[in-house]
């Protein structure tokens, strides 16, 4: 897909992926699928909110997820 786009959960990462990763992820991948890497004014808010609908998407399934022999990051 996107080669900017890191794996955001233990153990590719020490830690919890930061809220700025994850945002940073959310904006590649909506870069990629929508081919612009600064939307045109009239596309800006379309954009803004699909990475916020990405970004929380991302962060729910980390929070989901189950990795063998690393606890679940859970909402708190």
């Amino acid at each position: 897909m996107c080669r900017s786009i890191k794996t955001l959960r233990p153990p590719a990462i020490p830690e919890e992926a930061t809220d700025d990763e994850i945002r940073a992820a959310a904006l590649q991948y909506v870069r990629k699928v929508s081919g612009f890497r600064a939307p045109a004014a009239h596309n800006q808010e379309a954009f803004d909110r699909a990475v916020e609908a990405v970004a929380a998407a991302t962060t729910d399934l980390l929070e989901s997820l189950e990795v063998r022999g690393v606890p679940a990051r859970r909402a708190g």
